[in-house]
């Protein structure tokens, strides 16, 4: 019989909410059949519980555990990760109760030898990173979870054994009053790095495992430090090793700090151990005689692996359950949050009946594509950080000693951060729109451009759960073709909404759903746009066609072939 914590976690900033074991539906005399099963209770999960709501897709979220995750883990959420759960109705908390940042700096021998600058300027709502402890933000995603009539959670039910036939999977599921069956017409694998889920069908991640170890800790003290990234390799208390700090709310700092490759967990994480390395850290930001208290630590290694597929019958696999992601370049929780936004949608117009048979195929392709590419960014990193070889090792001290005297080497440290994929290569893009002849703009497969409208909105502000044309017109009225091919595709319940984006001065513009006042001519110039071009973007804000001038059968087209009708 499962058994989950029913204490409250220790934490020094957070309060821990134990939530009750659903039971009821043990001994039940039918087995339940729901349209998707969501397994693990973490942000990537809960916000793919958010995203199916926004189509009216409802699902059952099945947690082991009967709390929110311990310590602080996650804590770095990009740009794109915040436009991601503004979409899902949390980003103003995360935002009220985060720290935003934007500089990196990196030191050898205590000699600042690179500093990082992330791009910002006046047209970006959210800032370039925010810092977070990942249980608050599981708190807010539960919060909206618990509001939304279409998600349901289940603490403390455990997936034992899932079975798969033709149109639907059956798991068996332990809790602390016994065990009962549920049935699913879709599951997705939200469990993490040790997915049960990914255990129980057999699979296996494909990649690389770095022998370099951290130590995480969490402490709690007040430092006169601005909220910035801080990498110090080599320092003196560390030889040959690398060690990273960040700023927290609530005066907790993460330090993370590289361990020699004889010591084990056990001795990493004694008090003894503990107390003499983060003490002599302090002292390298100037701290005397530290006076700190420590909340939560973990021990990590870094590696870089992905399942092939990502989709295995009536199976997907999202999140870390999909892919194991250095931390370097905070690509772990960021790259799940695009995983389950490209999933949303994809698998909601499948329930639906809406896609074609390329769609939910796509998911794997584009997602297992990102994870490659990000692997292949992020190992430049990680064996930066960790050098895996002597060789490594070898050209790594090169570029310290280097950096100390010579600026054209100090590039070299830069972490390369996570960012919004662009699915340039997609099947659901159009083979024969203006794609090529627009000189700015998001091309096809980049996320649009939240362009700032005036009066402290945004672009995103106006999307929601459908594709959207952006279409740039003088006119007082949208050509009849387009009115025409947009209410057909309405009628068989494609969602679609037409923003006339004008210059005018007018209330509206005739068969438009929205009307984007663009007087300044600030998002056409920024889109390259003339009169008559448009935007069309997946409901996932990425964009799948553009056109400088629009026909309805280009706009019939091109919504095809990204339902994935090709």
């Amino acid at each position: 019989m499962h058994t989950p914590l029913a204490e409250p976690r220790r934490s020094i900033y957070f309060d821990y909410q134990v939530f009750p074991a659903h039971t009821a539906s043990v001994g039940a005399s039918q087995v339940e059949r729901r349209p998707v099963v969501i397994v693990g209770a973490g942000p990537i999960g809960l916000t793919t519980a958010l995203d199916l709501a926004r189509y009216g897709i409802p699902s059952i979220v099945l947690e082991s555990e009967r709390q929110v995750s311990e310590g602080s883990r996650a804590i770095v959420f990009t740009r794109r990760s915040l436009e991601i759960l503004q979409q899902v109705g949390v980003a103003d908390r995360v935002v009220e109760a985060g720290l935003s940042w934007r500089f990196g700096n990196s030191f050898y021998r205590n000699q600042r030898v690179f500093r990082m600058e992330a791009p910002h300027d006046a047209d970006d709502r959210f800032a370039p990173m925010t810092n977070l402890q990942q249980p608050c933000l599981e708190q807010f995603l539960v919060d909206a979870c618990q509001a939304n009539p279409l998600v349901e959670l289940r603490w403390g039910n455990k997936v034992d054994q899932l079975t798969q036939a033709e149109d639907y999977a059956t798991l068996d599921i332990d809790t602390p009053a016994g065990s009962y069956r549920l049935q699913a017409n879709w599951v997705v694998a939200a469990d993490g790095a040790r997915s049960a889920i990914r255990s129980l069908l057999g699979l296996k991640l494909e990649g690389a495992a770095y022998e370099g170890r951290f130590v995480i800790a969490d402490i709690k003290i007040d430092l006169d430090l601005p909220t910035e990234r801080l990498a110090y390799f080599d320092p003196h208390w560390n030889p040959g090793n690398t060690v990273l700090m960040h700023r927290e709310p609530g005066n907790i700092w993460r330090i993370d700090y590289q361990l020699p490759l004889d010591e084990t967990p056990e001795q990493a994480l004694s008090p003894e151990s503990l107390r003499e390395r983060i003490n002599a850290q302090l002292g390298i930001v100037g701290v005397e005689n530290p006076q700190w208290e420590l909340d939560w630590c973990s021990v990590y290694s870094a590696r870089a692996l992905t399942l092939p597929n990502y989709i295995h019958d009536r199976v997907i696999f999202t999140g870390d359950a999909a892919h194991l992601l250095p931390i370097f370049g905070v690509r772990g929780a960021n790259t799940g949050f695009q995983d389950c936004h490209d999933l949303g949608w994809k698998l909601s117009l499948t329930i639906k009946g809406l896609a074609g048979p390329g769609l939910l195929a796509s998911y794997s392709t584009e997602r297992v594509a990102a994870a490659r590419e990000i692997i292949a960014e992020a190992g430049k990193s990680t064996r930066f950080m960790t050098p895996p070889t002597p060789g490594h090792c070898l050209v790594r001290d090169a570029v310290l000693s280097l950096s100390l005297t010579q600026a054209f080497v100090r590039p070299l440290y830069h972490w390369r951060t996570s960012r919004a994929h662009d699915y340039v290569d997609s099947s659901l893009n159009c083979k024969d729109d203006d794609n090529t002849r627009f000189e700015c703009g998001p091309r096809q497969g980049a996320p649009l451009l939240n362009i700032q409208l005036g009066d402290d909105q945004f672009l995103f502000d106006k999307l929601g759960a459908s594709f959207y044309l952006l279409y740039f017109t003088d006119a007082t009225e949208v050509a009849k073709d387009i009115q025409t091919q947009a209410q057909a595709l309405r009628e068989q319940g494609v969602p679609l909404q037409i923003l006339a984006v004008t210059g005018n001065q007018q209330a509206q513009v005739s068969g438009a759903d929205g009307l984007i006042d663009d007087r300044s001519a600030h998002l056409r110039n920024k889109y390259g746009a003339v009169a008559g071009s448009a935007y069309l973007a997946r409901p996932d804000q990425h964009v799948c066609a553009r056109w400088h001038q629009l026909s309805g059968l280009a706009l019939r087209n091109a919504i095809e072939t990204a339902l994935g009708n090709e």
